[in-house]
């Protein structure tokens, strides 16, 4: 079975990298603790370096479900509560409907906060930390729009999440990851680097050699190697890199977990689980969603740049996962979501 799934991730991953695409793609198909690569293309087209299992691609909006992590493992070891109201950790949150707000909302995109920075025109500028608090506490909605109500996806509210998570901490986000979700599954090419004058991650050499050129989707190479994008220059708001591999690792955790910490496996499937119903198709869970399917739901999280694309996939009763990681933006990644995956559910239910 594993050769024809095999097969199912790689004729419809090859057509979506073709010799006139830029870049590469680094796959990998986690099918009951089996793990399969597939890779294609160049992490820099340039250099003719090819895409490997272990090629370091910036995640974008892959980072999102670490942070549901961090706040599911904080629940679960009683460090803090869904239903805490934000300004108990960031008493300098003081607007009227800001101070509404809870640490679940803003992990299930339910707090209906909609800044400029979630939404083209995108701003020009960049934003201090106090800029930042100051946008929020002005931040008036949209008629309707009430914390809990709805599903409004918010880069802005991970941002804020951020925050709360550091101060509640009392560390920076990084050493959180690391020393909290990374350490503990052995991911070791993992990282969220800091983030230099250029916009390129500060990262050492032999990380940097790993790491992938980031091209449009009209083949315009897009920033130096390591690049990194964010409207808001305090520490900590750039994206995070990892390869295929380690992912691979995380993903085999979020669906069977079977030899790490109790609380991390249940906060793995605790962000998972579907807190908010947007209508018959679709859910969402702390940063997962959730897409209801003919005979399967896939759990899952797409991400994005203008010179990234990433996507995650889980359809956990077949244990089965799927990462695509792509160095270019607009990359189709719904090819996972919507055929890839049942394809491969379908052919796990008949054997």
């Amino acid at each position: 079975m594993i050769a024809q799934m095999r097969d199912i991730v790689a004729n419809h991953l090859a057509p979506t990298v073709m010799p006139d695409h830029a870049g590469g793609l680094a796959a990998a198909l986690y099918a009951g603790s089996h793990v399969e690569f597939f890779t294609y293309g160049f992490a820099d087209d340039a250099a003719k370096r090819k895409v490997t299992p272990d090629t370091l691609f910036n995640l974008a909006s892959l980072r999102k479900p670490f942070e549901a992590t961090l706040v599911a493992l904080g629940t679960l070891r009683g460090e803090l509560r869904l239903d805490d109201r934000l300004p108990k950790y960031l008493p300098e949150l003081s607007g009227d409907y800001i101070r509404q707000v809870t640490v679940g909302q803003l992990a299930t995109h339910t707090s209906g906060l909609l800044l400029p920075t979630d939404h083209p025109p995108w701003p020009d500028e960049q934003f201090t930390r106090d800029q930042f608090i100051a946008m929020l506490n002005a931040f008036a909605p949209g008629s309707g729009v009430a914390p809990g109500r709805q599903r409004i996806y918010t880069h802005a509210g991970y941002v804020l999440l951020q925050l709360v998570l550091e101060r509640r901490y009392g560390m920076p986000i990084a050493p959180l990851f690391e020393q909290r979700i990374l350490k503990p599954l052995g991911m070791s090419a993992t990282c969220l680097p800091a983030r230099g004058e250029d916009n390129r991650a500060v990262m050492d050499e032999a990380w940097m050699r790993r790491a992938v050129q980031g091209y449009s989707d009209q083949r315009m190479a897009v920033g130096p190697i390591g690049n990194q994008q964010s409207y808001f220059d305090f520490p900590g708001t750039g994206q995070m890199f990892s390869s295929a591999r380690d992912l691979a690792t995380f993903v085999a955790a979020a669906i069977d977990g079977r030899a790490i910490d109790p609380h991390l496996r249940e906060a793995l499937r605790m962000t998972q689980r579907e807190a908010f119903h947007v209508d018959e198709k679709f859910g969402q869970g702390m940063a997962w969603e959730s897409v209801h399917l003919p005979g399967v739901t896939v759990v899952d999280k797409p991400g994005g740049l203008n010179n990234a694309s990433g996507y995650i996939g889980l359809v956990p009763a077949r244990r089965l996962g799927l990462v695509l990681l792509a160095n270019r933006g607009e990359y189709p990644h719904e090819i996972a979501r919507y055929r890839i995956l049942p394809e491969l559910a379908r052919l796990v239910a008949s054997h």
